[in-house]
């Protein structure tokens, strides 16, 4: 199905859309590199990524450390 995993800063703006595509059920990983939409570096801290695919939706905390 379709998979969407972003992530967001603590006030709630969109910081990376890594994941938007359709696929097969399975373990997946996937990697972020610390950057926003831009391709720019982001800052230290806390942020939340929000996992979506069909009408399960999960969003936790992640700290990022630099």
């Amino acid at each position: 199905g379709l998979v969407k995993i972003t992530i967001y800063d603590m006030l709630g703006n969109v910081i990376n859309q890594l994941v938007n595509e359709v696929q097969s059920s399975g373990y997946k990983s996937i990697q972020w590199n610390a950057t926003n939409n831009q391709g720019k570096p982001v800052s230290a801290g806390l942020y939340l990524y929000k996992i979506q695919t069909g009408d399960f939706v999960d969003t936790k905390k992640m700290i990022l450390l630099k």
